[in-house]
């Protein structure tokens, strides 16, 4: 779907398929029938935007045979679907039994994500529609926290060089700029918008910058209109948002909030948990896994529980928990209510709908209903759906 914010600029909001499951080529097609066209029907518009996760495989053989890469653009056309934006954070394997920590590899002081992203440039600006303004690649915050060492973050500081010259050299040959965000995670190198300022600092803003996701930075307490003004004032432009939200639980010692948080705490996605004291400057307190929390890791009478784990954006969990949805609305409203719009690629990122207590039964209307909501909140904020 598309959006003309009061200052012209268009903005797109689509959802992201990496809650699907497809590691090949045949797989991703399949995705696009089974779901991106029945979502784009139940919303019942000519046009949907769907943010493509792209497992190694399929990027290997997308930029080996074009032909291949014209039945994908065919495929999207065809079902009345679009793509802006890419998500190149999770390398391979998003949907094995166990990923955790794995989605992390390879990191960015490895050749082999370096190739990737810029791969994935190229083939995003052979998918873009004629009209968009310009294409972004959403990827890790340089690397999980540990080990870091100085040699790798060197290396990792050198390979941002080189995309941004890669990033050129894909505009200069297709004449479509693309530009690629990296996304604060806890746990990670970069987990917050402050080591985001620190770490990404003086890279080419033209070409790099951030992508935020509202889960994350819910996780880590961020306040939404001060995360934007630090971004903003380091120079880091906020080049996707990924519309998410967190659990929390408001009184993590409750035994009622306990178990139905228990019931989260799955084997195949790593749920960072963090706590905070209730206080204007709050004092982040975390673990990497929310069983670890569970199992006394973190305390609970300080102050409520964040849970990394993306629940459905227009649906309240189990009782007593709740979402960060508030946050996330204020995270629109700092980006798209002023003026000027200060993001123009927006993607429903909710990857955990099969690992919820619950899976749904019918995922399109879910997704749709998702989708619904986030138009609300943007319409809302003045913006006009552009049904062109």
């Amino acid at each position: 779907m598309r959006f003309r914010h009061p200052d012209g600029t268009a903005v797109h909001l689509g959802y992201c398929s990496n809650v699907h499951q497809a590691e090949d080529l045949d797989g991703v097609l399949a995705q696009l029938a089974g779901h991106a066209e029945p979502v784009r029907e139940r919303l019942g518009v000519d046009r949907l935007g769907i943010g493509l996760w792209l497992a190694r495989d399929v990027v290997t053989e997308l930029v080996a045979l074009p032909g291949e890469l014209k039945r994908l653009r065919d495929e999207l056309a065809a079902r009345g679907l679009e793509t802006v934006t890419l998500n190149a954070f999770p390398y391979a394997g998003f949907h094995r039994e166990v990923v955790k920590k794995d989605v992390y590899l390879p990191d960015w002081a490895d050749e082999a994500r370096l190739s990737h992203t810029l791969d994935c440039a190229r083939l995003l600006a052979a998918l873009l529609p004629d009209d968009a303004a310009r294409g972004s690649v959403s990827t890790l915050p340089l690397a999980w926290r540990t080990p870091w060492p100085p040699d790798r973050a060197d290396t990792a500081r050198r390979a941002l060089d080189r995309l941004t010259a890669g990033l050129a050299e894909v505009e200069a040959d297709t004449g479509r700029r693309i530009r690629v965000g990296f996304e604060p995670e806890p746990g990670c190198v970069v987990e917050t918008t402050a080591q985001a300022v620190r770490e990404l600092r003086g890279l080419d803003p033209e070409r790099l910058g951030v992508c935020l996701d509202a889960c994350h930075l819910a996780v880590q307490f961020e306040e939404p209109g001060a995360a934007l003004r630090r971004l903003a004032d380091g120079g880091l432009p906020v080049v996707k948002l990924q519309a998410s939200c967190a659990v929390e639980a408001a009184d993590p010692a409750d035994p009622a909030a306990h178990a139905a948080l228990r019931r989260l705490a799955e084997p195949r996605f790593l749920h960072q948990t963090r706590t905070a004291t209730r206080q204007e400057a709050p004092d982040v307190r975390g673990v990497d896994d929310l069983p670890d929390a569970l199992d006394g890791g973190l305390p609970t009478d300080t102050g409520p529980w964040r849970v990394h784990f993306h629940a459905p954006l227009h649906a309240d969990p189990e009782p007593p928990l709740r979402t960060t949805a508030d946050q996330l609305t204020q995270v629109l409203a700092g980006l798209l209510g002023g003026a000027s719009a200060d993001c123009d690629h927006i993607e429903v990122e909710t990857y955990t709908w099969s690992v919820l207590p619950e899976p749904p039964t019918d995922l399109p209307g879910g997704i749709a209903a998702e989708l619904a909501w986030a138009r609300d909140r943007l319409t809302g904020l003045g913006l006009e759906e552009d049904h062109k």
